[in-house]
């Protein structure tokens, strides 16, 4: 997780990494399986992978799940904090590193993913510019939506993280991976989660509280 421009960083509290996988095992724990879920399947559209990079990978859930499936995954993150309790959980390898300065050459990673990481970022579209930069096949991207309902329920919440989120919509989201990823564009695919509806899975409407979306690029130079 990122710090913003004005040096706030939420996720740098001590007691909230523990918190972080308690919600997941808890309350969460729906929103951890829709979302898993949803982002499985837009893995599978990069069938050749074998490596990943989760970039703001906060505790490492998601970086788990990541080396679950079969992956050779990797985490970085800014907040040391995250890390630490993401180490002790042990697992992948974990690095220290800035989103909009990766420490990693030109595709070489086969898929850079970025799970409620945008959210939190002083410039998504120079991270997301990285994430492609590092990657050779797409990057995976997992955004709480700002059309939903959820994320309505995030902002009253008052609680600090979520003051300093900027959530997107799904459109404008595909907009600036697009922009990003420039002449290496070859298909953008989304669908969202966390409908308010029992039963509901995921769905290609704009309105669910989790947006999934996956960028594949092709082999040329990014414009």
């Amino acid at each position: 997780m990122e710090k913003r421009n004005d040096g706030f960083n939420p996720f740098d509290d001590p007691a909230l990494a523990g918190r972080y996988e308690a919600w997941y095992a808890g309350k969460g724990r729906r929103a951890d399986v829709l979302e898993k879920e949803l982002l499985g399947q837009l893995l599978d559209r990069f069938p050749d992978a074998r490596s990943v990079l989760e970039v703001g990978c906060g505790t490492g859930h998601f970086t788990r799940w990541l080396a679950e499936r079969g992956l050779d995954a990797v985490g970085v993150d800014i907040s040391e904090r995250m890390l630490e309790e993401a180490r002790r959980r042990g697992g992948p390898r974990y690095l220290h590193g800035d989103a909009l300065s990766l420490p990693f050459a030109d595709r070489s990673i086969d898929v850079t993913a970025l799970i409620t990481t945008l959210e939190f970022l002083p410039d998504p579209p120079r991270a997301l510019a990285e994430a492609v930069r590092v990657a050779r096949q797409g990057v995976l991207l997992g955004v709480l939506n700002r059309w939903s309902l959820l994320a309505l329920r995030y902002r009253l919440s008052g609680k600090a993280m979520w003051r300093s989120a900027r959530f997107f919509g799904p459109w404008e989201l595909a907009r600036m991976a697009r922009d990003a990823a420039g002449r290496r564009t070859r298909t953008v695919h989304w669908r969202t989660t966390l409908w308010p509806i029992p039963g509901a899975r995921d769905l290609p409407l704009p309105w669910g509280g989790f947006i999934g979306m996956a960028v594949q690029l092709n082999g040329e130079i990014s414009a």
